[in-house]
């Protein structure tokens, strides 16, 4: 008895459709101008730098050299195994108080004393690891993140605290609410060099600048600014006992963060009301009729709604303030030794000043890593308490 063959529609399913083929053909088709661009003008050049930060390229390429430029950077690889442990240690040490912190029953004594003893012990190896690396690494490059960090931490929260101030006010029905719109948001797209200028004449220690004439007001004696090197924390204390990292930034890096909230509150002011233009009328309106206060609906309606524009203006906020170089090159100055060189400044400094490309682009791509594992932590901890309705 012969065998019939099976149908040849059934052959067909067993297979990929052609239409199916089409249409995956037409959806790389749209996407290829943009994986191109990423590619060519994204991707390429870090790959590229990080073939040059394998090389001793000073002026012209002298040949392979391993990773002999990240080890003048670092010093110490244990002592970057240690800091990065550190961090390891407050990031577990996070994650179980919170998960101890949802379940309140098991908020207990012991809980509480494994937290508190890893966060001792990943403040003690980060100490130590950092303690290593500046002994053995560029001093220039590693004293460069502190003030990095320093710049951030002192721009971002204020900036978005500002900026979701302004924006709420903004958002009321305010006579000439466009005209300050405009207003707070110029500093923006005000040309960096020359807002950069103005404010070196504004910190200028001449006591007739404009920041000494204000500080005369409360019988401030007049300040140095962007040429004071001694920390914040001194100069209100009038006592030097705490050095280093703990003695928090200078003078003239706080005048340099007064330049960066001017500059980006608008920008994040114009954020956050697009952001509360999404938020329905009618929340507000059934609270009202609840008997909420002003306070209440800004803390329990406002602020969560607004959680994913804030979550990813202070994401884009530590990126830009990472990266930032353009007005803290114009404003730095010599007296400030050093004071205000973040690590965007150093590396332009080994790039350009000293023509150490190779040993340049290991240090950018060392900030690379280091911007990746900030956003990496960001996005673990405040990512998970956005409400996205």
């Amino acid at each position: 008895m012969a065998v019939s063959s099976p149908p040849a529609s059934s052959s067909r399913r067993k297979g990929p459709r052609w239409i199916d083929v089409q249409e995956q053909l037409t959806g790389f088709l749209f996407v290829l101008p943009a994986l191109i661009l990423v590619s060519l003008f994204g991707l390429f050049p870090i790959g590229y730098a990080f073939y040059m930060s394998l090389r001793r390229w000073r002026v012209v390429d002298r040949g392979f050299i391993g990773f002999a430029n990240y080890d003048k950077a670092i010093g110490d690889w244990l002592g970057l195994a240690l800091f990065i442990g550190g961090f390891a240690v407050w990031l577990a040490a996070y994650f179980i108080w919170a998960r101890f912190f949802e379940h309140r029953s098991g908020r207990n004594l012991p809980t509480v004393a494994l937290w508190i003893g890893s966060f001792l012990i990943g403040a003690a190896l980060v100490g130590m690891g950092w303690g290593r690396m500046v002994y053995a690494g560029d001093d220039d490059f590693l004293n460069s993140l502190p003030i990095t960090l320093f710049y951030a931490v002192g721009s971002v929260p204020i900036q978005l605290a500002l900026a979701l101030v302004l924006a709420y006010i903004l958002f009321q029905q305010i006579k000439g609410r466009e005209f300050f719109r405009m207003a707070y948001f110029l500093p923006y797209v005000t040309p960096v060099i020359a807002t950069a200028l103005v404010f070196r004449v504004i910190f200028s220690p001449r006591p007739t600048s404009i920041a000494n004439r204000f500080l005369e007001l409360f019988g401030i004696a007049p300040q140095k600014w962007l040429f004071e090197p001694t920390p914040v924390l001194h100069l209100i204390t009038g006592n030097d006992a705490i050095q280093g990292f703990w003695a928090g930034p200078s003078l003239a890096l706080v005048s340099i963060i007064f330049f960066g909230i001017w500059t980006y509150v608008g920008y994040n002011t114009v954020i956050f009301l697009a952001g509360l233009g999404n938020i329905p009328d009618t929340l507000y309106e059934a609270a009202e009729i609840d008997g909420a206060t002003d306070w209440e609906l800004f803390r329990h309606i406002t602020v969560p709604l607004l959680s994913p524009v804030t979550f990813y203006l202070s994401l884009i906020g530590f990126i830009g303030t990472f990266k930032a170089f353009n007005h803290i090159y114009v404003m730095q100055q010599p007296s400030a030794l050093g004071t205000v060189e973040t690590a965007s400044v150093a590396i332009f400094n080994t790039f350009y000043k000293a023509s150490q490309f190779g040993y340049a682009t290991a240090q950018a791509m060392l900030l690379f890593g280091i911007i990746l594992f900030l956003t990496f932590v960001q996005n673990q901890i405040f990512g998970k308490r956005v409400f996205y309705g």
